[in-house]
């Protein structure tokens, strides 16, 4: 884990990100709050691009909870059985479809914690759904979010909610709406995994990861 990187330079690091992509979005598709919820959910443990794939004919015939409802379980699972737990994501996105029509008016609600009392949602699709459809400045952590921000020291923590502190406590401001967008696309595409592309990163000499591949 690299040490926590200091206030200057967590500024210069997100001053190049803004300005090499002034407005990320995330890759998932989605036409209101209701089918971003169910996207992020099903997301989990699959590529945003297999969603994507699944949802686009999903979402143009149920694209609210009353649909989802009415397009049942079965039905459901033949558009989603391309990713990856499709029965048991099938299951919870018919349960929480059901809660919101019941007990929230068939609305997505826009706190952290009623979206976290929805079955298949947690900390971090919540925290996606805040950012990207109520603007609210939330960090979902994913596993690239993790390895970028221990690697680099932008947001080091031994777990993820640690990492989620250290974004919301460290980056300045200006830069959290977007913050996590910025950290989720360079760890897909820059700081990969297995070889990371050093030689393309914009940030490697403020970096700290001790084996850079140049």
């Amino acid at each position: 884990m690299a040490k926590q990187l200091d206030y200057h330079t967590l500024q210069e690091i997100f001053t190049r990100f803004r300005a090499s992509e002034p407005e990320p979005k995330g890759e998932l598709e989605h036409v209101n709050a209701y089918t971003l919820v169910v996207a992020v959910a099903l997301s989990a443990q699959a590529t945003d691009v297999g969603v994507n794939k699944a949802t686009r004919a999903l979402f143009r015939i149920a694209d609210t909870p009353q649909k989802m409802l009415d397009l049942g379980e079965e039905t459901l699972i033949g558009h989603i059985k391309t990713i990856g737990l499709y029965r048991n994501k099938a299951k919870n996105v018919i349960k929480l479809s059901r809660i919101l029509v019941e007990q929230y008016d068939g609305q997505v609600p826009s706190s952290r914690a009623a979206l976290q009392s929805l079955p298949g949602v947690g900390r971090k699709t919540a925290n996606v759904v805040l950012n990207m459809w109520w603007g609210y400045p939330a960090q979902a952590v994913d596993t690239h979010i993790f390895r970028l921000g221990n690697r680099s020291g932008i947001a080091p923590g031994k777990d993820v909610d640690a990492v989620e502190r250290a974004i919301e406590d460290n980056i300045p401001v200006e830069f959290q709406q977007h913050a996590h967008h910025w950290m989720i696309l360079h760890g897909r595409y820059i700081c990969v995994a297995r070889k990371p592309k050093c030689a393309a990163c914009i940030i490697r000499d403020l970096c700290q990861f001790e084996d850079k591949t140049l």
